[in-house]
């Protein structure tokens, strides 16, 4: 019996990256895994069979976020497996965006809508379906807190957004015991990351120079530190904002 047996989560973006790590760590403690996808429908079934190889429990919907009626999609998909949710992790998003003197206004907005307003309103018409004493973790990313990366701009305001999401709705969930978190990554190596870290001849180098740790993180890194969220051991921990960078921050 796993910490999170007879539990229920939904991680968005749970088809590669980040995303299925923490899928995949979730449904290892005994959860059972909503694991959301965009388009990737070939990744997710990829991850919901790597979850039940190692014994769990999972199934896949696939709702695009960021279009019109999004969150409204998503929970019809799910409540057509599950009856309620106990976890809701917010992790789906757009991981780059063209510099400010280069991106456009359909960017910025697409940036806004994947990123900032899909986990508001995917949170806030889960919020009948989320269980007293469950939990909400939202991924944001070390990029809201440092100028490392400027060309980032955009980027970063959408996870300085979804941050406010976490320290306010703290408060609002609170008295239902539902606690609600931001974890934030640093550089994490993903597909999205792949062509910095392994297209370039001192990629790797680079970022695990940023580290504390002098390495470059992996999802299992930032899946363990949301498990621990999930779990009854985090059960005082709200409305805060968790610095996974490995110590790319100090």
């Amino acid at each position: 019996m796993g910490a999170l047996a007879g539990k229920t989560a939904l991680v968005t973006g749970a088809s590669r990256g980040i995303g299925r790590g923490i899928a995949e760590r979730l449904g290892r403690d005994g959860a059972r895994v909503a694991v959301h996808y965009g388009t990737n429908e070939k990744a997710a079934e990829e991850t919901v069979a790597a979850i039940e190889a190692a014994g769990g429990s999972a199934f896949a919907i696939g709702v695009e976020l960021g279009t019109p009626g999004d969150a409204e999609r998503l929970w019809a998909e799910f409540d057509r497996h599950a009856d309620g949710v106990d976890i809701l992790v917010n992790n789906a998003g757009i991981g780059t965006a063209r510099s400010f003197e280069e991106i456009g206004q359909e960017e910025y907005d697409r940036l806004f809508a994947v990123n900032a307003k899909a986990p508001f309103f995917v949170t806030r018409l889960g919020v009948d379906r989320l269980r007293d004493g469950g939990r909400v973790v939202n991924i944001s990313s070390g990029l809201a807190r440092t100028a490392v990366m400027p060309h980032l701009l955009a980027y970063s305001m959408t996870k300085a957004a979804l941050d406010v999401l976490t320290r306010d709705l703290s408060k609002v969930l609170g008295p239902r015991g539902i606690t609600v978190n931001s974890v934030a990554p640093g550089i994490i190596d993903t597909d999205n990351t792949a062509e910095f870290l392994h297209g370039t001849e001192d990629g790797q180098a680079q970022a695990a120079a940023i580290s504390a740790l002098g390495r470059v993180g992996t999802p299992a890194d930032v899946a363990d530190v949301v498990a621990f969220l999930a779990s009854d051991d985090g059960r005082w921990v709200t409305g805060h904002w968790l610095d996974a960078t490995g110590g790319s921050l100090t």
